[in-house]
């Protein structure tokens, strides 16, 4: 095909759609995150007064309070939503297949994995839709959730539009001939072996009529079927391009007739996945714009509309690192880096005695992420995860305690105002990310009675500092024996938090409110 001949006649053929009603806006331009005006993030129901607490003369808000109870940092995993280390229980090459297993018992065995809370999938569209108006998700999905249900643990996915990985084309079958694919001018060097440096590198117009409404049709079945299902946390924006991450790299250009039908393309896209997932949080890649198709309106617009992101390598391009250490605080971070084994030619062991895996945990951490993968680069399996685990088990089992936000009231204060009591909250998070979402406070007896409720500021308590938040209770009423719990609200869906702390919880969670500091007098 002449690509130059049939990107100048898309027009007349009428390959092109009218993307640009009601959502043109001039590109984002790339900038700085730090400091970057993001607004004033997802809404706060219930907004619960946060300080300044002055204790004392008239104009006291908590007179004479005093720290009644305070907690310590809790040195077991905590599995609460939107954080954790992330189990792949499918590769980019397909379904996992190990010699001498069992489909199902090599996912058994990777999901079961204690240090992992939650599983990832990533298939193909023609994996999930064999034909018009319904899905068809083959074998292993089914038994993936089925296992995560028995494993209480939650799940991720993305469905590639395109994977260079797979020798099909990304579309259904059922799209093949209606849908023109366009070769790319580049070539991607490597061991023709693998299907990536060998596969011919045509990609789809997106903005085919055609592709646009099987894509329309596609995210509407699996919203319906899996937006706001209990089993799901996030799933990632489909993008443009291989694996769905917003590039053809390292292939130039792309198959649209200009930068502006590009990003109008993508943009339309990302708007019909943002009105059909209205519970389940989306995560766009934060991809630099390398084939020019937008990427930074998608993440900008991602951000606003209270979503999060991921980035696909740790040790990446200055942009990505930029964007993950600065995105605002009520933004969760997904970050996926293949692994190595436990294999001695694997380790790339450096001079200063450190693992290549160790150094992937380290710079995950030093962004704050929320999730960082257990993925073993096209060669996943349980047993690939353990070679290494059983060897270095170390770097693992202290970024599982850290990962995410950990949080706990630090302390508790107690006063009483206007005859009636009071609870300042003083909330710590031991974690290396701010809370991805809006955090609620709950008072309530033993018997539920909710005694008082209410929200802090989105993205708080972050991982330094101590912040305050009081709960005004009924006259009249004891806080001790009271349970303190805390939910978070992400797309006005609510979770419940496990406080991480040492002091014993309940088994919802909650913390039974006692006195349990007792300051000594000082010495005469």
């Amino acid at each position: 095909m002449n690509r130059r001949r049939f990107l100048g006649s898309a027009a007349a053929t009428g390959l092109t759609v009218g993307l640009g009603d009601g959502i043109a806006r001039a590109q984002v331009p790339e900038h700085t995150w730090d400091n970057y005006d993001w607004g004033s993030g997802p809404p706060v129901p219930d907004r619960l007064y946060q300080g300044p607490f002055p204790q004392y003369g008239p104009a006291a808000i908590v007179p004479e309070s005093d720290v009644v109870m305070v907690t310590t940092p809790s040195k077991e995993i905590v599995g609460n939503f939107g954080m954790g280390l992330t189990v792949y229980a499918s590769d980019d090459t397909g379904e996992l297949k190990v010699p001498g297993q069992s489909m199902e018992r090599t996912l058994e065995d990777l999901i079961k994995l204690p240090m992992a809370r939650k599983v990832y999938v990533r298939p193909n569209w023609r994996d999930v839709q064999k034909r018009p108006g319904r899905l068809d998700f083959p074998e292993w999905w089914t038994v993936v959730f089925d296992l995560a249900r028995r494993y209480d643990k939650r799940i991720g996915f993305r469905v590639m539009l395109e994977n260079p990985d797979f020798p099909d084309p990304g579309v259904p079958e059922f799209l093949v001939d209606k849908v023109p694919y366009v070769r790319l001018p580049g070539e991607w060097k490597g061991n023709p072996k693998q299907m990536r440096y060998r596969k011919d590198n045509r990609v789809p117009r997106y903005d085919h009529p055609a592709y646009q409404a099987a894509f329309r049709e596609l995210n509407a079945l699996l919203a319906a079927e899996l937006d706001g299902h209990p089993q799901v946390e996030f799933m990632d924006t489909m993008m443009y391009g291989f694996w769905g991450e917003g590039h053809t790299w390292p292939y130039e250009g792309n198959p649209f007739p200009s930068p502006r039908v590009a990003e109008q393309t993508c943009l339309a896209m990302l708007e019909q996945q943002l009105e059909a997932w209205k519970k389940v949080p989306l995560a766009t890649n934060t991809q630099p714009d390398f084939s020019h198709v937008g990427n930074a309106s998608l993440l900008d617009r991602t951000i606003r509309s209270g979503n999060w992101l991921r980035t696909d390598t740790i040790f990446i391009e200055n942009t990505q690192i930029e964007a993950l250490s600065y995105r605002p605080a009520w933004t969760a971070a997904v970050c996926e880096v293949g692994f190595t084994t436990g294999d001695p030619g694997e380790l790339r062991t450096d001079e200063d005695g450190l693992t290549y895996n160790e150094q992937i945990i380290a710079h995950a951490a030093d962004v704050g992420v929320n999730y960082l993968s257990l993925w073993s680069w096209h060669n996943q399996s349980a047993a690939s995860i353990l070679s290494y685990y059983d060897k270095f088990p170390q770097p693992i089992d202290e970024i599982a305690r850290q990962l995410g936000y950990r949080i706990r009231p630090s302390f508790v204060w107690s006063f009483t105002r206007d005859g009636a009591p009071g609870l300042v909250v003083g909330l710590a998070n031991d974690g290396i990310a701010p809370v991805p979402g809006v955090l609620r406070l709950t008072v309530a007896s033993e018997d539920r009675k909710v005694q008082a409720s209410g929200c802090v500021d989105a993205g708080y308590p972050k991982p330094s500092g101590v912040h305050q938040a009081m709960l005004q209770l009924p006259a009249g009423a004891r806080w001790e024996g009271l349970r303190l719990s805390a939910e978070l609200e992400v797309k006005g869906v609510r979770y419940p938090v496990r406080w991480a702390c040492r002091q014993k919880v309940n088994a919802d969670g909650s913390l039974t409110l006692r006195h349990n500091y007792n300051p000594q007098e000082p010495p005469i």
